[in-house]
């Protein structure tokens, strides 16, 4: 039997030209690319009308950054991965913490290119080592919320652990391994979390846990 490969549908945003036809170009026919924008109000009209899977975004933009696209587009489907020359880690941690799932730089190949935008569409957070280390810094520094929170008092603090997690965009898998424990048990916090706090789905956990700054 023939395996398709499923053409994920993807957006290019970056203020440099020749940079979209560099990548149009080396992904070639394995993605669909929906649109392009060179800023931050195109890229804002462009996702809204086009509504792709995976928006391949540049930090420095005209009109803005990319975190002020992603906070533009708060009802949006669509998963943001950063795709930038810079690798310094204000403008990584800047980047995530508005949304995106991942950030690689542009001296990335062509098929881990293709690698972490299908990452991204099916949920999981991208990062090199050396740029999670940014982010993982930056998330460990954090203060624990102190405020009264009735919804979150709900919460174990295992189950808290394994919510910040999740609104951060990483795969069962991935929360595992960092918590020690297993699949199943995280699965098992992760559908607690949802039943308490009333949630459907990892979206809404992440839009919840993003005003409260937990992320």
């Amino acid at each position: 039997m023939t395996v398709t490969h499923v053409r994920r549908r993807i957006a290019l945003v970056d203020d440099h030209e020749l940079v979209r036809a560099g990548v149009r170009s080396a992904l070639g026919e394995r993605v669909e690319v929906v649109g392009e924008a060179g800023d931050v109000a195109s890229a804002i009209a462009l996702i809204g009308e086009q509504q792709p899977e995976v928006v391949l975004l540049d930090v420095h933009l005209p009109g803005g950054n990319g975190p002020a696209v992603i906070r533009g587009l708060p009802n949006t489907s669509a998963r943001f991965l950063a795709l930038s020359v810079s690798d310094a880690a204000e403008d990584v941690i800047e980047v995530i913490r508005a949304g995106a799932r991942g950030y690689v730089t542009k001296a990335i190949s062509a098929e881990e290119l293709l690698a972490a935008i299908e990452r991204v569409a099916a949920g999981d957070a991208v990062f090199s080592p050396r740029l999670a280390g940014f982010v993982l810094d930056a998330f460990a520094s954090q203060p624990v919320a102190t405020v009264e929170d009735p919804e979150l008092e709900q919460l174990t603090l295992r189950e808290r652990d394994v919510l910040r997690l999740l609104a951060r965009g990483y795969a069962y898998k991935e929360i595992a391994s960092r918590l020690f424990i297993s699949v199943k048990t995280v699965e098992s916090h992760a559908s607690a979390v949802l039943r308490k706090l009333q949630l459907s789905n990892r979206r809404e956990l992440s839009r919840w846990a993003a005003h409260r700054r937990l992320i």
